[in-house]
Formats: C-alpha cells, sequence, structure tokens
C-alpha cells in the first residue's frame, strides 16, 4: 500500500512541487498565529477575572483580533494557493494523459474502451480538483501544525502534552482503518462509473443494429441495472463517509474531555495556574484539529484518489511502453533521427528509396509477425497483400512509430526509429472530428489553403461535399462513403503542402462502389507519377492494376 501521498504525483504533475512549498510556509504561519491567538486570548481573560484595568486588557484583546484578521487572511490565501496548485497539476496531468496516449499509440488504445478513458480524462481530472485542493493541503497542515502545536503544549503543561501525545495516535490508527474500507468502497464506485460510461457508450453507438433486432429494451433494462449499481456504491461511499466522521469527532471530543477534565480538576487542587491552563485548553483542539480534517478531507477527495490510480497507469504505461523502450534503446539510430526523419532533413535529391524497410518484425501482444522488407521509390505504388490478420496495418502503423518492432527503417538513406514525418497516411478508420470539412482536410495545418482543399477533395472524388460543411462527433453527418473519401482528401493535403514523400494509404476504397473506387485509383496513380511514393493497402482485386510492384504478408507466426 502507498503512502497519502502517491511519489508518482510529484514526478508526473511537477507543479505540485511549488504547490507544497507555498502550503508549508502558510500553515507555518498559520500555526503561529493560531499560539499567538490563544495566548492573547488567554491573557485577556485571566487578566479580566483578576480585574485588571482595562487599558491593560486592550492590547492583549487587540492582539487577538488582529491575530485573527490574519488568520482570515492566511485561509484566503491558502484557498487560492490550493485552487491554482490543482489546476496547474490537473492541467499537467491531462496533458500528460493525452501525451501518454499519443505515444501508446492505436496499438494499445484498441484494446481500450474510450468512454472509459474519456471518464478518467473528464471526471476523474475533475475529481482530483478536491484531492489537490482539500487532501493534500490538509495532509501538509496535519504534517507541521500538530507536532508543533504539542510541542507547545507539552512545554506548557508537561501532563496535558503526555495525555495528548497518548491520545492523538488513536485518531490517525482510526482513520488508516477507515481509509482502507473507504478505498475499497470508492474503488468499487469508481469501476461501477466506468461500467456505466461503457456501456451508455457501447449501447448508444449500436442503437441502430438494436432496434433492428428488437434488443433496445434489454440494453435499456441493462444501463438502468449498472445505474442501480452505481447508486447502491454512491450510498456505501456516504455511508462510510458519516460513520468515520463520527468516530473521528468523537474520538477527538473524548481527548479534549479528558484534557479538559484533568485541567479542572488540577486548577481546583492548585497545582496550575489559571492562564497555563486556559492557554493549553484553548491549543487542545487546535492539536487534534488537523488530524480529524485530514479524515474528513480524505472521504471528500477519495474519488480523486481512485483517479489518480487509473491516470498513473496509464502514465506508467506510456513511461513503460516496449515501443518507447525499443527506440531508446536503438543504439544503431543516430539521436537526432530517433523522433523520425523527415524529407526536409535528408537529402532530397537522393536517387534511392524514399522508404525501406529490412526485417521488420511487428510485435503484436505476445506474438511477433512474419518479417517484412519492402522499398518505395519516387513515382511508384507498391501493393501490400496479405490474409486478413496477417499484420498489414501493424506494418503501417509501425510505420507511424505506434507499434513495437524489431529490424530496420530507412527514410531517404537515414535511419529513423519511425517514418511519420514522411508519411501522408489515411487508415482504414477516416478519423474524422467535429468541426468544417476544411479543417478534417487541412488537419494539423495552421493556415488551410481553400483552393488546396477544394483541389484535394475533388481528386478524391468528394467534390459534392463542401469544405464549409459542419460535421458533428466523429465525422457524423456524412455517408461511410463520404467520410473515407474526405480522410483520401486530407492525406492528399498533407502530401501535397508538406514534404511528406510517400503516400500510405489503408483499405482506402472498401466503403466505395467501383465507379468511385476507379476515379480513386487514376487519383492514386496520377499522384504516384507525379512523384510520390505509394504504399497501397488494399484487399480489392483492382489495386493490382495500378500497383508497379506486390508485397505479399505471410501469415501469423503461432507463438514469438
Amino acid at each position: 500500500m502507498r503512502g497519502p501521498v502517491d511519489p508518482r504525483l510529484l514526478r508526473y504533475a511537477r507543479g505540485s512541487r511549488g504547490f507544497f512549498v507555498a502550503t508549508a510556509a502558510i500553515v507555518l504561519v498559520q500555526t503561529a498565529v493560531v499560539v499567538g491567538f490563544a495566548w492573547c486570548l488567554t491573557s485577556a481573560l485571566v487578566g479580566a477575572i483578576q480585574g485588571r484595568p482595562v487599558a491593560d486588557l486592550v492590547p492583549w484583546v487587540a492582539g487577538a483580533a488582529a491575530l485573527v484578521i490574519v488568520r482570515a487572511a492566511l485561509v484566503a490565501a491558502a484557498e487560492r494557493v490550493s485552487a491554482a496548485g490543482a489546476a496547474r497539476a490537473s492541467l499537467q496531468l491531462r496533458a500528460g494523459l493525452v501525451g501518454a496516449i499519443e505515444s501508446l499509440g492505436p496499438a494499445w488504445l484498441e484494446r481500450r474502451n474510450a468512454a472509459s478513458l474519456a471518464v478518467t480524462a473528464g471526471h476523474g481530472l475533475e475529481a482530483l480538483d478536491a484531492y489537490f485542493g482539500r487532501y493534500l493541503p490538509q495532509l501538509v497542515a496535519t504534517a507541521i501544525t500538530a507536532p508543533i502545536l504539542v510541542l507547545v503544549i507539552l512545554l506548557a503543561d508537561p501532563i496535558s502534552g503526555i495525555t495528548v501525545i497518548l491520545t492523538i495516535p488513536l485518531i490517525p490508527i482510526f482513520m488508516v482503518l477507515i481509509g482502507l474500507a473507504t478505498r475499497a468502497v470508492q474503488r468499487r464506485q469508481y469501476a461501477t462509473l466506468h461500467r456505466l460510461a461503457v456501456r451508455f457508450a457501447d449501447t448508444v453507438g449500436g442503437l441502430g443494429t438494436l432496434k433492428i433486432f428488437g434488443r433496445q429494451h434489454r440494453a435499456a433494462a441493462s444501463i438502468e441495472k449498472v445505474t442501480s449499481d452505481y447508486k447502491r456504491e454512491t450510498m456505501k461511499v456516504l455511508r462510510v463517509s458519516f460513520l468515520s466522521g463520527f468516530a473521528l469527532e468523537f474520538l477527538a471530543s473524548i481527548s479534549v474531555a479528558i484534557i479538559a477534565v484533568t485541567i479542572g480538576l488540577r486548577l481546583l487542587a492548585g497545582e496550575l495556574d489559571l492562564l497555563t491552563g486556559l492557554f493549553v485548553l484553548l491549543l487542545a483542539p487546535e492539536a487534534y484539529l488537523p488530524l480529524r480534517q485530514v479524515g474528513v478531507q480524505f472521504h471528500a477527495a477519495s474519488e480523486g484518489v481512485a483517479a489518480t490510480d487509473e491516470i498513473f497507469a496509464v502514465l506508467d504505461a506510456a513511461r513503460d511502453a516496449p515501443a518507447l523502450a525499443a527506440a531508446a534503446a536503438r543504439s544503431d539510430v543516430p539521436a537526432e533521427a530517433r523522433s523520425g526523419v523527415s524529407r526536409s532533413d535528408a537529402s532530397a535529391a537522393s536517387s534511392g528509396p524514399l522508404l525501406e524497410v529490412r526485417g521488420m518484425r511487428v510485435r503484436r501482444g505476445e506474438r511477433m509477425l512474419a518479417p517484412v522488407d519492402l522499398e518505395v521509390r519516387a513515382g511508384e505504388i507498391v501493393l501490400i497483400e496479405g490474409p486478413s490478420g496477417a499484420g498489414k496495418s501493424s506494418v503501417l502503423a509501425a510505420l507511424l512509430g505506434f507499434a513495437p518492432y524489431e529490424g530496420a527503417v530507412r527514410v531517404d538513406g537515414a535511419e529513423a526509429a519511425h517514418a511519420r514525418d514522411a508519411l501522408a497516411w489515411a487508415g482504414q478508420r477516416p478519423g474524422l472530428v467535429s468541426g468544417p470539412v476544411r479543417d478534417n482536410v487541412a488537419l494539423g495545418s495552421p493556415e488551410p489553403d481553400d483552393a488546396l482543399v477544394r483541389r484535394c477533395l475533388a481528386d478524391a472524388q468528394a467534390g459534392d461535399v463542401a469544405p464549409e460543411r459542419e460535421l458533428g462527433v466523429r465525422g457524423s453527418g456524412v455517408s461511410g462513403g463520404q467520410a473515407q473519401r474526405i480522410a483520401l482528401a486530407r492525406a492528399l493535403y498533407r502530401r501535397r503542402a508538406t514534404d511528406a514523400g510517400v503516400l500510405v494509404l489503408d483499405e482506402p476504397t472498401s466503403a466505395l462502389d467501383r465507379e468511385t473506387e476507379a476515379a480513386v485509383w487514376r487519383t492514386v496513380r496520377a499522384e504516384a507519377d507525379a512523384g510520390a511514393g505509394v504504399l497501397l493497402v488494399s484487399h480489392r482485386t483492382s489495386a493490382r492494376a495500378i500497383a508497379d510492384r506486390i508485397v505479399r504478408i505471410a501469415p501469423v507466426e503461432a507463438s514469438a
């Protein structure tokens, strides 16, 4: 079991380091203010009881009032620091999460549910606000305030100090026990929320099919059941939270009562003076308060604690990803080439292959695909063929840097870990995003060229789709064939607007009719004749007519 603060937090959210320092400074001053306020108030009360002149009491009362104002200002400052620290850390974690998913690539992403990741990146990161803004500041306050106040009480009255030292450990012990129970029920609740999101997303995505087969009512009942499970788990979390709050308050109240009784008896016996007794009595609740608040804030932040497990799991996976480790460990790849090589970085006038692959064996799960050798030269179309599951798309994923592999990749003769910068790619799935068609075609371009967008749409046989047309989520609003042609137009745009020398197409005509397919093949052939290298994956026999060379991939081997 990890400690109260996951050490990975300091690694992945570097902004939290300054947050801890600022919080500790504020807490240290707050502790001094608490001690000063207790002393001023005690001196004023004792002076009044002893009948001292009002003029003698005014400085103590004024000092206490001033310290109250200072404490309020410090509380406000702590809130601002906590909010800013939480926002900064959440922003860093969100950026790290997106970067980790990008590094892990499609091969990893296809084994995860998008709805589950969306919950982690959205609701999970939002839940971290309470973790950063409440729980962690209170943890820092407890680590600083409680020892100082116990020391002050011990110096003022050793008997009361020993009593606090003996009773205060009961609170952390119960906190640990209750925290274990809370974490268990909170993880179940968070897992149920993920299951609910996944079930809902899958149901909505397949609603048309469910309706056709008359299964929509069963799907709705399934969602209702998971919703009930989530409600039940949430109520369990609340019950544990209320029970733990009662237990911590009860223990703290009993401990303070013991100190108060002993102080009262000793005051009556004349063993303790009133000034010391009242001073210790005012500080005693403050000594227990930080520990009580840690328990309270832990429950408020428990969902964020559960979210950190999911977030750090993704970040750790990216950090230890075999693809990244293999790329970093490749001693035969120059350091400057490990992030990929674009044509502008190599010899553009090279007469050799634009892209060359030697002995590439892509790892897919526990298996290694058969070795692949291929080269793509300017002006030629290379067709990759093979049975379904042989790994044609996996080879493209490795070239894009999204799949681990063994072997060598060269771009314009320079060895690289991947060829992403030299490729203009259109995958099996169009991968469109919400927004205008223009932005989808010119994706990644800071200043889209409208004329080039229209020309690429026309060449991709999507001239009937207006560049101003708005697409919905995941490109909704166009047919499957139109989406595929827009994706082809995007690859053509990247090829023509950048220095990407190789056009890579993965089943670009699978959703097209024969006439449209023939027109697309003419565009691909013309692109090659204009100087591009084309790497094509297609099951269509018509693709053979435009191919200059064919590379066949053997079926997947049974073992690694």
